[in-house]
């Protein structure tokens, strides 16, 4: 059996990525030991620091997976690993399940016979579809509208039943909109959300797109929760350090917890500090709702406070400010 009060070795999938990337640079920061998996198909190696070892594969290679578990030592895993594209996954829906579901299948198959103790599941704020409350808790109802949501909760719900069956403790971390870099090499480069999208219309020299205004908020634009990506990383910090000592002690511990600041930020008040930032001052143009677009979504975040003592310290403008510095550092070579 092994012993897991001699050091953590935390395996960390798709540790590669933007938000992967960060939790890296986190835990290693704070003197864990950590092994990455990665298929590479967005992640970039250049991103982790030096001697962090990379183990290039999927997690759906279960072979790979026993061989790096046992070569390292891994004693916890932070699953970051997936397809995370909501309009892609309406298209393309059996590739989201057979990636995210069957791929978490058979990591947890491989982490239950290698007697690893902790496991800490990247979750997503469209658990909860398109909720009818003014703060969204974790006792929030579940109504997936994407078949992306559907194998975020289609994986907590794995992940808790193999926890409660193998004496795993187990963690589900909810973020809402991640936004921001630490430094400018590990910026998100994809242009698949609000911050991202508004750079590239304005470096274009053409108007940001706000998809409604009728809506019942303040300004008429949809209501979001953002959340800096080094805050998120210190969230799974706290979160894999507290699943080792409930680990450590025999317990069984099961936490599912929203990550976001509990503030609400218009898309227009976004756009608004974007173009501040930036100095660009292109007026907006609006365009029809987008299907599916719920008018509020904001995180109630105490219990995240409560369970961990972890809170958010960054706010939207030094999220869009580090945003903008690795625009520009990947935009300009």
């Amino acid at each position: 059996m092994r012993n897991v009060d001699a050091h953590m070795t935390f395996l960390i999938t798709g540790g590669a990525g933007y938000i992967g990337s960060h939790v890296v640079r986190a835990m290693t920061s704070a003197g864990e030991r950590v092994v990455v998996l990665d298929d590479l198909s967005t992640g970039d190696a250049g991103r982790l620091p030096q001697g962090v070892p990379l183990v290039v594969g999927s997690v759906l290679d279960r072979e790979l997976l026993d061989r790096t578990l046992a070569e390292h030592s891994v004693t916890g895993v932070v699953h970051l690993a997936g397809k995370k594209q909501v309009g892609e996954s309406v298209e393309i829906p059996l590739h989201y399940y057979r990636e995210n579901v069957f791929g978490l299948t058979v990591l947890l198959e491989a982490v239950a016979a290698a007697g690893v103790r902790t496991f800490l599941f990247s979750s997503s704020a469209s658990v909860y579809g398109m909720p009818d409350v003014d703060l969204v808790t974790e006792d929030t109802p579940c109504l997936p509208m994407s078949p992306y949501g559907e194998t975020k909760l289609a994986g907590e719900w794995l992940v808790r039943a193999a926890g409660k069956a193998h004496g795993i403790a187990t963690g589900c971390l909810r973020y809402f909109n991640v936004a921001g870099a630490a430094t400018p090499e590990l910026a998100d480069t994809g242009i698949f959300n609000l911050v991202p999208m508004v750079f590239e219309k304005l470096e274009d020299g053409q108007p940001p797109r706000i998809f409604g205004d009728d809506y019942a908020t303040p300004d008429g634009t949809c209501v979001r929760d953002y959340i800096h990506v080094e805050d998120l990383a210190d969230a799974h910090l706290a979160a894999a350090r507290s699943l080792a000592e409930a680990a450590k002690a025999g317990e069984y511990r099961d936490l599912t917890v929203n990550i976001g600041r509990g503030e609400g930020v218009s898309v227009r008040e976004m756009v608004d500090l974007i173009n501040e930032i930036t100095g660009r001052g292109i007026a907006p143009e609006v365009h029809p709702r987008r299907a599916g677009d719920p008018a509020r979504v904001v995180a109630s975040a105490d219990r995240i406070a409560a369970e961990l003592g972890w809170k958010a310290h960054h706010d939207v403008r030094s999220m869009i400010s580090s945003a903008w510095s690795g625009w520009r550092h990947h935009r300009d070579g």
